[in-house]
């Protein structure tokens, strides 16, 4: 079974988040670190901070723009306090 990862990647340089979905997380998260993504390449370095499976491509597109959404922004923050407070 194929499934779909919708995940919440952070800059280590400006700590910002930025929002993807992809089917091979590792190597996503591997080709936003070596600069191939062209919206995260002056972010470097990411770290994984956050991810979700999905059984199917749509239910991660339709995570992944929740999540892109401001209620979207409010459940990681919420779902990460502890995380991103220390």
């Amino acid at each position: 079974m194929k499934y779909y990862y919708t995940y919440v990647l952070q800059s280590e340089k400006d700590k910002n988040f930025y929002t993807g979905y992809t089917a091979d997380i590792n190597l996503r998260v591997q080709q936003h670190n070596a600069g191939e993504v062209k919206s995260t390449q002056h972010r470097q370095p990411l770290k994984l901070i956050y991810w979700e499976g999905c059984l199917n491509q749509k239910d991660a597109l339709l995570r992944e723009k929740y999540l892109k959404s401001a209620w979207g922004k409010r459940y990681i923050k919420n779902r990460l306090k502890t995380y991103l407070t220390g």
